[in-house]
């Protein structure tokens, strides 16, 4: 087996646009922003946290050959698309759509007076041009105390969580300060890519702080110790793309 490698991203270093309507944070290059040395990691393309004003938001816009997945943490987002969707978004639910042959849909906070904040992962598909697809769930918080919760996983498996074309799982999990997870990766071919949505924990050893990310690749194992009770954000995609 080839030998684990680490990549560490603080979170100071993520590109930052603040359009007033809109705060967003990415940890890859997106839109104006751009940085060569964060362009993805392995099949994970886009990872943004936005936090969006009070009725405001991405008037309709295109999509295609994209498997996107947003995960609400604050607030209420709605939601309208060209596949005759629409509805609200909130916390503890996520929301996955497969792009496909190509669709278009709008993003709004649902609330006039309130903000809404929400992690927006883009993955590339390990197939094209498939037939647009859309699934929203609740996954219930006392699912994911001290555990990982699966909030995603590939359409051939009979995995719990919700389906997308491409060889990834994404956790979440809220661990207890003292607390211990072990994550196992599915393949030698796939990494994993970690956020510290909130609190302090390490992982193999690298202390995360608010916001911070690390990605691994080529390991068997991956450990996290809660030094605070912490949010965690767990991505494994293929390497390879």
């Amino acid at each position: 087996m080839t030998e684990a490698t680490t990549i560490f991203h603080p979170a100071g270093e993520r590109g930052h646009q603040d359009h007033g309507w809109l705060n967003t944070y990415h940890s890859f290059s997106f839109a104006s922003w751009h940085n060569p040395r964060k362009m993805h990691f392995g099949a994970l393309r886009v990872l943004n946290d936005d936090t969006i004003a009070g009725g405001m938001g991405f008037g309709r816009h295109p999509h295609d050959n994209m498997e996107i997945i947003t995960i609400v943490m604050e607030g209420e987002l709605e939601h309208k698309d060209s596949m005759g969707n629409s509805g609200v978004i909130r916390p503890n639910e996520v929301q996955v759509m497969s792009a496909g042959t190509g669709i278009t849909h709008s993003e709004f906070n649902h609330n006039p007076d309130t903000h809404c904040t929400l992690f927006q992962l883009w993955v590339f598909p390990n197939r094209r041009n498939v037939t647009p697809r859309y699934d929203q769930h609740t996954f219930s918080p006392s699912e994911r105390m001290d555990q990982f919760q699966m909030l995603v996983s590939p359409m051939d498996t009979e995995d719990p969580g919700m389906k997308i074309y491409q060889e990834a799982w994404i956790y979440r999990a809220n661990l207890a300060a003292g607390n211990t997870l072990t994550h196992k990766l599915h393949s030698e071919d796939h990494g994993a890519y970690i956020l510290n949505v909130s609190g302090a924990f390490s992982v193999q050893e690298r202390e995360l702080a608010h916001r911070d990310a690390i990605g691994i690749a080529h390991a068997d194992t991956i450990i996290m110790n809660a030094s605070q009770d912490s949010d965690i954000l767990v991505i494994e995609v293929p390497l390879e793309v």
